[in-house]
């Protein structure tokens, strides 16, 4: 019997440069209108950005660390209790979170304005890499919204 929601993972192709799924994974996002050429054009111009701001590093490593840094450990969700609404602490899936950080980084790129794409890209990158910048403050709001609703927390389902 297949599975109610089933996991399109395996069916992704690994980008041709660094062999990654994640990488693939993240140009997908980054493009628009179906143009892959240039969404990776775009990261990987954001990557050789990234080789001259932080010599001695790989531009993969520092992607795969900026990406780390982003992901959230804790989430909230409303929950209908009684005749109040609560925000309740969950702890969030690897995929979610994974899913969660490539959009936060993307659309606090997008949020930028008055540079191209990839120098944006690369800062935003770089900021998450040394754990700051818009994507970053995402992620912090986050956990203190959670952290703020802990009292909630026995209502998880």
């Amino acid at each position: 019997m297949p599975r109610k929601y089933e996991s399109t993972e395996h069916y992704l192709q690994p980008d041709p440069i660094h062999n990654s799924k994640l990488v693939s994974r993240f140009v997908n996002c980054l493009m628009l209108d179906g143009k892959k050429t240039t969404a990776q054009k775009i990261f990987y111009d954001a990557l050789e950005l990234l080789r001259s701001k932080i010599p001695g590093e790989e531009p993969i490593d520092v992607f795969n660390t900026a990406l780390n840094n982003i992901k959230p450990m804790v989430e909230v969700r409303s929950k209908r209790v009684g005749g109040a609404t609560l925000q309740v602490p969950h702890e969030v899936k690897r995929a979610r979170q994974q899913s969660l950080a490539i959009r936060w980084i993307i659309d606090a790129t997008r949020a930028k304005r008055g540079k191209p794409m990839a120098k944006r890209l690369a800062e935003e990158l770089f900021d998450a890499f040394n754990k700051q910048g818009a994507s970053y403050t995402k992620r912090e709001n986050t956990h203190k919204m959670a952290e703020a609703n802990e009292a909630f927390a026995h209502f998880a389902w």
